[in-house]
């Protein structure tokens, strides 16, 4: 019963663990999408049309120029007059003011200088003063006009017929018998007595304004849905560009309009939404060990992640065209540190979801899947830097080839072809040469290890193997020999040679601690004739766990690692283990105390390399080197290892396990091959 609740509760954790990688993949994907299209367009009037034959989706306006509209406002607003209310009470007010002030009349003039100059304030406001800044605005256009409203009728006027207030107290010195007596009169204040009795009518001069700014229409023409605009190749006049630029502006209305925008987001959402499920689905059924790896899991979801967010950028900078950016890096990646058709469905899911991005993503598609073909098999393994520069030009060839198609098939001459994006590709295939560092980046970020750190390690002028020569010479040769047989069977079944070269260099690498207690570093002297049977095979086990420390110092692959703590599984020390129980035949015995940590080999890499250690370590011990004893040794021990279930948890199949006998088989016998005899001269 516990079983299957342990089951269930796996089942519903794996589940919410993959359904926790699409929400957050999606999220973060459709957050990065940009709102609309409009900056995939880079039109340029008089160049050809670079992009896929356009024609348009829906109806839209095509919409006039800024130019244009700003002429017809122009036009529009000679015509505005703006609406001003004659308030006769302010002429009556500052008359009956003025009156009153002066009712005794002006120190140093004759009385009738009062009623001179109450006629002529009379005069100015049935003339009509209004604001000076208004009055400055008005008067620079010498044909400018204005509407007076008195009572429930408007007169128009020109703005030259009325006056500032300024000006009004100029106009009033323009009397003959007034300006002799200016400087008696400017005593009195008399611009106290200006005031405007014009007062601007806001609501209803905005009321007009608009009703003659709204008649004009902003759109020439309508484009209808299906209707073609342009084609590849053609020449953009400057009818096509406005159109283009309509349309640009009508995508933008629209996701502007807040339903509209609704109803584009949930539209995202469900599409990135589907292609994230089927990655995922592709995973569970064909790839189910990644879900193993917390750090394979991370690396497929983040380079999805990561080259959708950069697609979103280069799209919102209008000076970056996204052919620059080395999409086939993905493929590459995957390619190295995991399997080919992950690769190729990472990179299809990938460019599927970039490609919503740009208005006419067709060409991009298939530029880009051919690319991903390409990087995959170009480069099916990556161990030298040429490798690397050979796939980047065959990359950037097969791009080109097939933009090239392209261009022939839309383009009526080569005139027309736009050259600019062919230097796209180029600058694309030089970025994928970065590939060889960010590698490095990758390794570290994700934990894995390529074919290049691989053969970096198995350079014995490494710190760590230069060591093992020196200060344990026979372990050092029993690791290349052991290096070359696990690769042998490694090449024949099909696993990763590389990598079992590279285990094999240090899967011994904790001898180095006692190096004097192994046989193949003795000569002569056994320092275990001093010691008892469990203390001899305590020093013999130790040397895995002692190999795991020296790795942690000096930072060595985890999965070079496991070699270190799998080459012996959970065997004994058989040789000690057995003595003891001879010794003590009526004690009962701790297995433990003989028994390696382990744990048993788990992969097809780790098993050859068991096999390929336990047969190199015993052929030495073989009193002669024939075909029939050599044959023997290899069948017994793998046999054994084979019954003692050391193989169960890895994915090795009879059939490997088979060739694996023949490879050690005939390795070993050109290895210990008889020399013939060279006879001695006769003198």
């Amino acid at each position: 019963m516990s079983s299957t609740f342990i089951k269930e509760d796996l089942k519903w954790r794996d589940i919410l663990i993959r359904t926790a990688l699409i929400i957050t993949t999606v999220a973060i994907v459709v957050w990065a999408m940009p709102n609309d299209n409009r900056s995939y367009f880079h039109v340029e009037q008089g160049k050809p049309w670079k992009y896929a034959d356009f024609t348009a989706p829906y109806d839209f306006p095509i919409y006039k120029s800024e130019a244009a509209i700003n002429e017809e406002r122009d036009s529009a607003l000679r015509q505005y007059e703006p609406y001003y209310i004659y308030d006769k009470n302010v002429e009556q007010r500052m008359v009956s003011k003025f009156d009153t002030d002066f009712a005794n009349g002006i120190p140093g003039l004759p009385d009738h200088y009062v009623r001179l100059i109450s006629n002529r304030l009379h005069s100015l406001y049935q003339q009509g003063i209004i604001e000076q800044k208004e009055y400055t605005e008005l008067v620079k256009d010498t044909a400018q006009m204005i509407r007076v409203v008195s009572g429930k009728e408007a007169a128009t006027i020109s703005i030259h017929e009325v006056y500032s207030a300024k000006t009004a107290y100029e106009q009033l010195f323009m009397e003959e018998q007034l300006s002799i007596f200016r400087p008696v009169l400017q005593k009195c204040n008399l611009n106290d007595y200006i005031v405007p009795n014009f007062i601007y009518d806001r609501e209803r001069s905005e009321t007009y304004k608009n009703d003659l700014l709204s008649g004009i229409a902003l759109a020439s023409g309508l484009v209808q849905k299906g209707q073609k605009i342009v084609d590849r190749g053609e020449i953009v006049t400057e009818k096509t560009y406005r159109i283009v630029e309509s349309f640009k502006r009508e995508n933008e209305r629209r996701h502007e309009d807040d339903a509209q925008s609704k109803i584009s987001l949930l539209g995202k959402i469900v599409y990135v939404f589907i292609l994230m499920l089927a990655f995922t689905l592709y995973l569970t059924l064909y790839r189910k060990d990644y879900f193993e790896k917390p750090r394979s899991m991370l690396m497929l979801y983040t380079l999805i992640i990561i080259f959708t967010l950069l697609t979103a950028l280069f799209m919102r900078n209008t000076f970056i065209h996204v052919y620059i950016l080395p999409y086939a890096m993905v493929p590459i990646f995957i390619r190295v540190f995991m399997d080919s058709r992950t690769a190729f469905m990472t990179h299809t899911i990938m460019v599927l979801i970039c490609a919503t991005m740009l208005q006419h993503p067709y060409e991009f598609i298939v530029i880009e899947l051919v690319a991903g073909l390409a990087a995959i098999m170009s480069l099916r393994e990556l161990s030298q830097r040429s490798q690397l520069f050979k796939a980047s030009i065959i990359i950037t060839l097969t791009c080109i080839v097939v933009n090239l198609a392209f261009d022939w098939m839309h383009a009526d001459a080569l005139t027309q072809i736009d050259f600019r994006t062919y230097n796209y590709l180029i600058a694309n295939g030089i970025g994928l040469l970065f590939v060889y560092p960010l590698l490095y980046l990758m390794e570290k970020t994700f934990g894995f290890t390529s074919d290049i750190t691989l053969i970096e390690l198995s350079n014995t002028n490494n710190e760590l193997l230069r060591q093992m020569s020196e200060i344990a010479p026979g372990t050092f040769n029993h690791s290349i020999q052991v290096a070359n047989l696990a690769g042998e069977i490694a090449n024949k079944i099909g696993a990763k040679a590389q990598l079992v070269r590279t285990g094999a260099l240090y899967h011994d690498i904790g001898k180095l601690s006692n190096p004097i207690y192994f046989t193949e570093n003795q000569s002569g002297i056994d320092p275990h004739e001093t010691l008892t049977d469990i203390e001899s095979a305590q020093i013999i086990i130790s040397h895995v766990t002692e190999g795991l420390k020296m790795a942690d110092k000096y930072n060595l692959p985890k999965v070079i690692c496991d070699f270190i703590s799998t080459h012996h599984g959970q065997g004994k020390a058989k040789f000690f283990y057995i003595r003891y129980n001879n010794e003590h035949p009526d004690e009962p015995v701790d297995d433990l105390l003989f028994t390696y940590p382990g744990p048993n080999p788990f992969t097809r890499e780790q098993a050859c390399l068991m096999m390929a250690d336990t047969v190199e370590a015993a052929s030495r011990s073989l009193p002669d080197y024939t075909e029939q004893s050599i044959r023997s040794l290899v069948e017994r021990l793998i046999d054994t290892q084979v019954a003692e279930g050391y193989f169960r948890e890895c994915p090795i199949t009879f059939r490997d396990i088979q060739y694996a006998k023949t490879v050690l088989i005939e390795k070993l016998k050109t290895i210990y091959h008889t020399r013939v005899s060279y006879p001695s001269e006769k003198k």
